[in-house]
């Protein structure tokens, strides 16, 4: 509610879409299935530019303080190198299904960031992929390889997703 809404940390941030393309086979769509999606990234250290060799995870069902009474966040992280404390949180109502059928990439989720920016992206597990036509449903995709397919008993036919891709986008808002 908007209480929470309150509590969040003001200003000072930027914000940062996680984009994707894929290649589409009989397949609608794709999403980040529900408020425990795990989105895994590596992150860089604004601050000081330290790239973490690790992956750490972002999920909107999980949040943090972030000290000096600043309201919280998604994710709060100290940077090893400069000791900085940096965060990140998910815009809500920003995460959107990958629907494009041109392989083109198209914002899936919208990151508020401070301190830190992620500059890599891991799919992995927890997506819900929609088949074209039948409206079948697949739950728990794993994309951890970059691709996934499956079989459409209601069309007879094979889905897919195919050479998932991830870039980064700036915005103002």
């Amino acid at each position: 509610g908007k209480q929470w809404y309150q509590r969040r940390v003001r200003g000072g941030g930027m914000f940062i879409e996680l984009q994707l393309s894929a290649n589409l086979v009989n397949v609608a769509s794709f999403l980040a299935d529900g408020d425990d999606f795990r989105w895994y990234m590596k992150i860089k250290c604004s601050n000081c530019g330290e790239i973490p060799n690790h992956f750490v995870y972002v999920a909107k069902d999980e949040e943090s303080d972030v000290k000096g009474g600043r309201g919280s966040a998604n994710l709060v992280v100290k940077c090893k190198m400069c000791g900085r404390e940096n965060s990140i949180s998910i815009v809500d109502g920003s995460v959107k299904p990958y629907d494009n059928d041109r392989g083109q990439f198209k914002s899936v989720v919208k990151f508020e960031c401070r301190g830190m920016e992620p500059v890599d992206f891991s799919p992995r597990t927890g997506w819900i992929a929609t088949a074209e036509d039948s409206g079948l449903t697949f739950p728990e995709v794993d994309l951890a390889e970059k691709e996934w397919c499956d079989y459409d008993e209601n069309e007879d036919r094979e889905v897919g997703i195919y050479e998932v891709k991830s870039q980064f986008k700036t915005t103002k808002s």
